[in-house]
């Protein structure tokens, strides 16, 4: 496998995780288990833009584009449409926070959504 083609399916992946950090939650209407994947997962978003850290995934990617010999993008599918995704142009500290907290107000919606839905916040009869 190519080193480009292995840090576009690194970009893939690294989208995926965003959209499961960010959404992930839902899945749990499907499956009982996935709280155990999803809010680790979750948090480690939350902790990434709350911090300003460099994800490993995107270490990873550059890593891969350095080896393949890339200096700059050729502009591939996935690169054209999802770069601008996951590393959008003007990302400041400001909009980080904003995206960590998103991340918490749209999981604890749903979670707090699947908690009413499945009677946890039920008093018990008597």
């Amino acid at each position: 496998m190519s080193f480009r083609l292995a840090a576009d399916l690194v970009l893939l992946l690294h989208l995926a995780f965003i959209l499961f950090a960010v959404l992930g939650a839902a899945f749990a209407t499907w499956r009982r288990w996935v709280p155990l994947v999803h809010v680790p997962v979750a948090a480690w978003a939350f902790f990434v833009e709350l911090t300003g850290r460099s994800c490993p995934l995107t270490q990873l990617e550059n890593s891969l584009r350095i080896k393949a010999g890339q200096a700059g993008y050729t502009e591939s599918f996935i690169e054209h449409y999802l770069l601008e995704i996951i590393y959008p142009a003007g990302l400041t500290r400001e909009i980080q926070l904003v995206l960590a907290g998103m991340v918490i107000a749209i999981n604890a919606a749903i979670y707090g959504w699947l908690l009413v839905r499945r009677g946890i916040f039920r008093e018990k009869d008597n």
